[in-house]
């Protein structure tokens, strides 16, 4: 096996050139580019086919590198930094002028984060080293698809047009980063992730407001995100029996991803059948991998059955709702 350490200096060296590194964080592994260089963004907007206007996120090394990106920090965004970071919580705040537009879409806020996986802080301290002092790093993957949570899932996604994908394992997390906006006096969620609304209320110190029409535009906040190219249907237990039973009725294949007693209700050879856990961090921690599994399986369509609606599962309702959106539709 390689030195780490080479395979950081390789790394560091290839995002110098204006190259992307493809590298893992405790939430989802990123497709990283220099967030200063502009012909590096450009490439990673290529890569993945996103929208020039959709903005994407800076990672920091360590939290005192937030001044170098943003024109203030009010107190609430210093408690979050202080609680949070690092750990998947974005920040968004008042860009400072040296940002460019490709990062922030054009807006005059720049979303902000410190990842937490030791593979993503020696990348990133290796890089402020040599005077790259933050990375954008939207989720290794094609635009509005799956995001991947191990080094696989990016090679399945860009094969040989990648050279550099740091393999760290498994994202211990699993969702995207809770994002949260900071710019004005009462914080607002405006991407819901496993740190949730009340743990960032307890640590502002106050109740939070709601993202509306005028809220910054961020990071996997459109309808259809996250999606399988597999048809998606997310249901309640007797409706995900009641579909199965109708699409096997039909002898089609299908897909199931749902408590283990609602997965023993359907027990047919043409059924793929995983098992969703009961605990949303470790629901969270599969999510991707199972539905990447699942769309993989040459399957009519992919059935999920509706997790519980308590706080915590909150970010995880947000990525199946978008994920059924952005899925090809049912028959």
């Amino acid at each position: 096996m390689q030195d780490p350490a080479v395979l950081i200096d390789a790394a560091v060296a290839a995002l110098a050139r204006g190259e992307l590194v493809a590298f893992p964080t405790e939430t989802v592994y990123g497709l990283g580019a220099d967030a200063a260089n502009p012909t590096a963004i450009a490439r990673l907007y290529a890569t993945k086919g996103r929208p020039a206007d959709h903005p994407v996120i800076v990672h920091i090394a360590t939290p005192a590198g937030l001044a170098h990106w943003v024109r203030e920090i009010p107190p609430a965004a210093r408690a979050l930094a202080a609680a949070c970071w690092p750990g998947p919580l974005t920040l968004v705040l008042p860009r400072a002028d040296h940002v460019l537009d490709a990062v922030t879409g054009g807006q005059n806020t720049v979303a902000v984060r410190c990842p937490a996986h030791p593979l993503a802080q020696a990348l990133l301290a290796a890089c402020a080293a040599r005077g790259i002092y933050g990375l954008v790093a939207p989720s290794a993957n094609r635009f509005g698809r799956i995001s991947p949570t191990q080094a696989a899932h990016v090679h399945a996604e860009f094969g040989a047009a990648l050279e550099i994908v740091l393999d760290g394992g498994a994202c211990a997390v699993g969702i995207e980063s809770t994002i949260v906006d900071v710019v004005g006096v009462t914080p607002r969620v405006l991407r819901p992730g496993m740190l949730n609304a009340a743990q960032i209320a307890r640590i502002v110190g106050g109740a939070l407001g709601a993202a509306d029409a005028h809220s910054p535009r961020v990071s996997g906040a459109l309808p259809a995100h996250y999606a399988p190219r597999t048809p998606l249907v997310l249901c309640v237990a007797a409706a995900c029996i009641e579909r199965a039973a109708d699409l096997l009725a039909r002898h089609a294949r299908l897909a199931l991803f749902a408590r283990a007693a609602t997965l023993a209700q359907i027990n047919a050879p043409q059924a793929v059948r995983l098992v969703a856990p009961a605990t949303a961090s470790a629901y969270a921690r599969v999510l991707y991998a199972s539905l990447r599994a699942l769309d993989a399986a040459g399957c009519a369509q992919i059935i999920v059955e509706m997790p519980p609606a308590s706080a915590a599962w909150r970010g995880i309702h947000d990525r199946l709702a978008r994920a059924a959106h952005g899925a090809p539709a049912t028959n």
